[in-house]
Formats: C-alpha cells, structure tokens, sequence
C-alpha cells in the first residue's frame, strides 16, 4: 500500500481511522442482523470492507444487503460514530476466545489458524502460533482484532465517513466456501478530503476503461471465449503494437535479442523453477499429453533459461539480453476479473538478462534507466520506486540467506549510484529473489505496480547454469527478471483510464479523420489520407451521408486527435482546415505544414497536439 505523508498506510492516522470505522460498521450491521455472523473487516487502500454471513432465505439462497439497508446501516453508523464510545483493547487465550466467540464461525476458523501459525485476523500469513490474540471492544461490540485503532470513536468524523457499495465475496477467495456479503467503505481526516475522494471515484467511472473500451473498440470480452481473455479489435490491436513497437525498439538500442517460446511447457520445467508448486493455487491443471504432464505456461522465466542452455557460453558473451513479449496463464477467480488490468491470458514484455556478477550493476542500471525511459515517454512523471525484500519469517522464498543478502546488495548499491530514493518494503520481493518496484500514480492518484526488475541468484543455481570465465574456470551467471510494461493488457487497460481515452498522437488508433463537407469534396479528402498515410499517419475518411457538424461531432467521440474539414477553399489551396478533438478550430493550413507539424509530434512523441 502507498504511504501516507511519508508514513507507511498502516502505521498512519487514515489507517487507524479506516480500521476503527469496519469496527463500527460491523456495530452498526449487527443492529439490523443480530444473527449475522462476522468474518473479517481490514483497511485498504482508499478505504475499508467488513464481511458477513447474514444466512440464507427461503429459496436457501444467501441474504444480501439491499440499497435501502445500506442506507440506513450508515445513518446508524453515523450516529454512533458521534457517540464517544472508547476502543479498549484486551487480550483472550485461544481457549477463552473460541467459548467466546463459539456462535461465530468464520472467528472460530481464524482463531484456529492463529493458534496454528498460519494466519492473522485478517487472513494473512504468519510465521509462529500464537498464544492469546487480540481483542478490541466498543461498547457492547467486542471483535477479535490486534489493532491499531483510533482512541474513541469520535475520532471518526462522521460527515468525513461514507458506505460506498456491496458485493458478494467468498470466504477466504475460495469459490468453494460461502459466498459473504460485503460492505465497502470509506473514512477521511474531513469531509473535504471525503468530498475530494468522492469526486474522484465519479471520475474513475467516467474513465472506467471497460466502458471506453467499447466505446472506442478497443477490446471484447466474449462470454463464449472465455472470463478473462480479452479480445483485441483492431483499433486495440493498432494501440497495443504501438505500444509493443515503441518498447522494442528501445531495446533494440540497448542490445537486447528478441525470442519466441511457446505457450505450454512440460510439468517438470516448473518444478525445476520452483514456480509449481509455489503458485500452484494460480497455476491451471496439467495436461496429460503422450504419457507426459504439460501446463499452460504462467511465467517466461524457465524457457528463457532453457534458451540460455541450448549452447555454452563465455564470459564474452555476456551479458546476454532475452526479450519477449510472452503470452502465460494465470488461474484467476471470476470475481477477482476486471476488464484488462485483472484476465487469466495475458502478455508481458518479459525480459531476462544473463550477467556475471562484475556486471550486476552496470545492468540493472542500464534496466532502470530503460524503465525510467518509458515513463518518461509516456509523460508519467508521479512514480516512486520500492525495493522489495524478503520477510526472513516466511517459508514462502526459497534460496539462502546470503543470496538475498547479495541480491538486496546489489540493487541498494545501484540505486544509490543513480541517486533513485525508494522505500525498502519486507515481504514485496519474489520467491526467487529482491526487486525493484516502480509505483505509478495517475491522474486519479491512484497507485499501479508497472515496471519492475529483480535480482536472482536462484534459478541459476536450480538450472545449473554456467559460463566459462576469463580464468578458464566455470562461473555461475547471475540473472536479472525485467518488465517495463508488465502485463501488457493491465498496462492498457491503466493507460485508457489515466489518459481517459484521449491517446498521446503517436499511440491513438486513428490520428486524423478526414471530414468532406459533401461528396463531390470525398475524392480530395481521399487524396490527403493517402498522402499522409504515406507519411506513416493512420487516416480515415468519413464518407458518410452525416453533415460536417455531426461528422466532428462523432470523430471527437471517438477521442480522434484531429479532424481535418475539406471544402472547395482547401482543395483550392490543397489545405485542410484543422480541428482538435478538444473543439479547437485552428484554421486553414496546408497540407504540407499539418503533415509537417503532425510527423514531428510523432515521431518525438509529444504529449502535445
């Protein structure tokens, strides 16, 4: 999660604000339901949920909360958030805490996993058992909980608090346990700062990428396909290679070789990796093909290696730089899917980087600054970068300690050699290995993983890979995992929503449309697109009965960049008269200047019209 004036989200004030109102939520919800039973009620970004059970009707079909109850719920919420009630905190042994909490069972399941080590009250991992847990009071609401929270529950302002929405959610993300009812919510130090984040989540609609997706024909999402695996119309398609285009000529630049692996792999690849059964959970069921276990490929990383070991290599040969944009396979629950930024099939422009240790830094600075490269062409200038490590009371990294301790190493030391400020973040690393985060912020000031580059020292060892050194002795590489983009459907997705549809002039689809003002212009109009599709510029012309008006009306619809209007002055004068998607009317110019003027801004890329 994001800080919060330079505070980690879960050590500041919002955090324990956000906790303490799920508490009083789930207060206010037993009022209205006191046979509800209670699962789990966390801070999250932005906000808060809390989880219920509220049974089942007569059509043994789950109860949910209606529009109405929501309502009421927060007017209730509201009221005894005025009430200054104090959060006590006590503790209970795992015994008195399961007599207390016996009527409830999705408590009673956690206080199990406490005492086994295995989860926290939220459902988070954990490393050791525990003895007592946890307990936070507020009048007669008592709820199992190791904090933090606000001291009294004035402290919540209540005109700084607002219920936002219900949906279903299954308990533990298992679409084989109950499905619960959940509220979200959200909490604020003012009511201006809820006021703000209300406006803003308004905008988030308007620029949901689902629906300017359609708008614009970008992607379809086919019921008959398949959840999850988008299909790219040609518009997305043209967006996309762009975007693949730009990438791979940058590294092209850099010295990187491009490659092509398949979309499935034998089982075995991935147990070698250590990927299965790490993600099995993830991970689609092998195949059984020919008396042998195949999957649907969920990561590039092993056959890049198997790349690297199809012949032997020098320390001359180094580093060597494998590229991909490669298609995997990711298990994800249907009601985790959303649009292009959550699918099951997607592409990563995955790369693998194959060093010795002497040029560790030099090329992960070489990643940085190529990651730094695309942001910067992208006009993304709100990012910060988090170094990601292990947490050292986990089973869930593999490898030695002085791996991680090499690895941590050797990206603090480039980071700092390029003067790159970042937070060091526990538990945010790779089982195989640290890495380095880049967070971008958009318009909408929320925050995405994008690029990301990582140091491991493990698959190396667990392939056995080799080069000869300068010393005639065999050496083990190190490698370096990259992706500027990540996913390329969740990159997308997240571009159509900060850029709200309105691509920079090089990415849009269709740069110009061509508006004749009748049809005896369309031959003229005709002429300039193939002019200046020559000039490499996508140009369509809108041929239509429609009149000029309605035709800019609809390219501007379509966030076309420009709109070029074509009468008897222009073809006179072999000029166009231009119009901005914005409703710009800048005049006549000739076609030789709007072509002109239109190349440099793609070919520099501008972020200008």
């Amino acid at each position: 999660m994001s800080q919060q004036n330079g505070v980690p989200y879960a050590e500041s004030e919002l955090y324990k604000i956000r906790h303490s109102a799920a508490h009083v939520l789930a207060e206010a919800v037993l009022e209205f339901y006191p046979e509800a039973k209670l699962a789990i009620g966390p801070p999250i970004e932005d906000g808060y949920y809390y989880d219920f059970d509220l049974g089942k009707d007569e059509n043994d079909k789950p109860i949910t909360f209606s529009p109405e109850d929501l309502e009421k719920i927060e007017a209730r919420m509201k009221q005894l958030l005025k009430k200054n009630a104090k959060f006590e905190k006590s503790s209970m042994t795992i015994e008195e805490a399961k007599q207390f909490f016996a009527g409830q069972p999705y408590k009673l399941e956690l206080i199990e996993e406490l005492a086994a080590g295995k989860v926290d009250e939220n459902g988070n991992p954990i490393s050791e058992p525990v003895s007592e847990v946890g307990i936070y009071t507020q009048r007669e609401f008592v709820d199992l909980c190791r904090g933090p929270h606000v001291a009294f529950t004035k402290k919540i302002k209540a005109n700084a608090a607002k219920l936002l929405r219900t949906g279903g959610a299954y308990w533990r993300g298992d679409e084989k346990r109950p499905q619960l009812q959940r509220i979200y919510g959200t909490a604020w130090h003012n009511r201006i700062e809820l006021e703000e984040h209300l406006k803003l989540l308004e905008e988030a609609k308007a620029r949901d990428h689902r629906r300017l997706g359609k708008q614009l024909g970008l992607f379809h999402l086919s019921q008959l396909v398949g959840s999850g695996l988008p299909l790219w119309l040609p518009k997305g398609a043209i967006l996309r290679e762009n975007l693949e285009g730009f990438l791979r000529q940058a590294q092209l630049e850099r010295g990187y070789l491009p490659v092509i692996t398949p979309h499935i792999g034998k089982l075995d690849l991935y147990i070698t990796s250590g990927h299965y059964p790490y993600y099995k959970e993830s991970q689609y069921t092998p195949i059984d093909v020919d008396d042998e276990k195949f999957m649907l490929k969920p990561m590039n990383c092993p056959h890049h290696i198997e790349i690297y070991k199809s012949e032997p290599h020098s320390y001359r040969d180094l580093p060597l730089r494998l590229a991909e944009f490669g298609t995997v396979y990711r298990y994800e629950q249907s009601g985790e899917l959303n649009g292009l930024t959550r699918v099951r099939g997607f592409t990563v422009d995955d790369s693998h980087l194959f060093v010795t240790p002497e040029q560790l830094e030099e090329e992960f600075i070489g990643v940085v600054d190529l990651i730094q490269h695309v942001f910067n062409t992208m006009g993304f200038s709100d990012f910060r970068a988090r170094l990601g490590t292990n947490d050292a009371d986990s089973d869930k990294y593999a490898g030695t300690p002085q791996m991680w301790q090499q690895g941590v190493a050797a990206i603090k030391q480039a980071a700092d050699k390029v003067g790159m400020r970042y937070t060091v973040e526990e538990g945010e690393a790779a089982f195989y290995g640290p890495k380095l985060d880049f967070i971008f912020r958009d318009v909408l000031k929320r925050e995405w993983q994008l690029g990301t580059v990582q140091v491991d020292f493990l698959l190396p060892e667990r392939f056995d890979l080799e080069y000869m050194g300068e010393d005639g002795q065999k050496h083990r590489p190190v490698m370096i995992h990259r992706a500027p983009f990540g996913s390329m459907e969740r990159f997308v997705g997240i571009l159509i929503e900060h850029f709200n549809g309105s691509f920079p002039l090089w990415l849009a689809p269709v740069q110009v449309v061509m508006v004749p003002i009748t049809d005896r212009h369309v031959p003229y109009a005709n002429k300039v697109a193939a002019e200046l599709r020559a000039a490499g510029m996508r140009v369509e012309v809108d041929a239509s009965n429609g009149r000029m008006n309605a035709k800019i009306r609809n390219a501007q619809l379509q966030k076309v960049p420009y709109m070029l209007v074509v009468g008897d002055k222009e073809e006179e004068a072999n000029a166009v008269a231009v119009r901005t998607r914005d409703n710009e009317d800048r005049g006549a110019v000739s076609v030789a200047d709007f072509k002109t003027q239109a190349t440099t801004l793609i070919t520099t890329k501008s972020m200008e019209l």
